[in-house]
This record gives structure tokens, sequence and C-alpha cells, in this order.
């Protein structure tokens, strides 16, 4: 081990996994406010993350201003900023989901599928959908495992 390494700090590695932890905790919700706070969290956590493993701060990584060994990395910030954009890029998605179930149901839930509770409720009684043709040929290798037995 390099005698010369700073050991990263603990604060911020608890920090960060607790913020992941948060964040994927709320990412499991119906609610779609609750989803957006898990992006955002998962997302700052990752960031924290990313500057724990990029190490000390150093100088600005130009060439030619000073020697490389006293260079930050440019790759950890470079992809904490591909991490914010991503970041970013989701919220507003999801954001645009929220206000769109929001106008029509007058809620952020998101419902049960109709077409699953229907799917399993056939399958219960183990009947087939009024839509099911039997004289398509399957594509799937289940199908085509049960044709030959």
């Amino acid at each position: 081990m390099n005698p010369n390494a700073i050991a990263p700090s603990l604060t911020l590695v608890v920090v960060a996994g607790f913020l992941i932890a948060s964040g994927v905790y709320l990412l499991l919700e119906r609610a779609l406010t609750r989803l957006l706070l898990g992006i955002v969290l998962a997302s700052n956590g990752v960031a924290t993350l990313y500057l724990v493993v990029s190490g000390p701060a150093k100088g600005a990584p130009f060439v030619g201003a000073r020697p490389s060994s006293e260079m930050s990395d440019p790759l950890p910030q470079a992809m904490v900023l591909t991490a914010i954009v991503i970041a970013l890029a989701s919220v507003a998605f999801v954001l645009s989901l929220a206000y769109r179930q929001w106008r029509i149901t007058g809620s952020d839930d998101v419902p049960d599928d109709a077409e699953d509770d229907l799917i399993k409720r056939l399958a219960e009684r183990d009947e087939v959908s009024s839509t099911y043709d039997p004289d398509t040929q399957s594509t799937t290798t289940a199908d085509e495992e049960d044709a030959t037995a």
C-alpha cells in the first residue's frame, strides 16, 4: 500500500451510502413525486461517491501548467458532469409524467394496470383471453417445446 495515499473520508462515504440507500427506497414507491425525490437523492449520492474516489483536490488538469503528479484526475470530474446531465434528464422526464398523471387523475400514484388484472384473473381460472389466436405460430421457445411434447 502506498504510504503517501490519503484515505477517503469516512463521513463522505457514509453520506453517499445514505443518499443512495434513501434514493433506492424512494424509487420503489408508487407515487411519482417520491420517485422523483429518489432519483435526485440517488444521483447526488453517486456524485458524492465520484468525489470520494477521485482523491484529494489538486491543481487544475491543464497539460504543461504543472507536473502530472500535482494535477487532479479529470475523469471523475467528467463522470460527475455526465451524472448530473443524466439526472437532470431523468428528473425532467419523471416530472412531466407526474404532471400528466396529476392532470388526468388528480393524483400522482401509479394505478394498477387493468390489463394485468384481467390476465391474472384469466390465469387463475385457466382461461385464455378473447384475443388469443391458437392458430398463430409462436416465436417463443417455451411454446415450441410444448408443441413438440
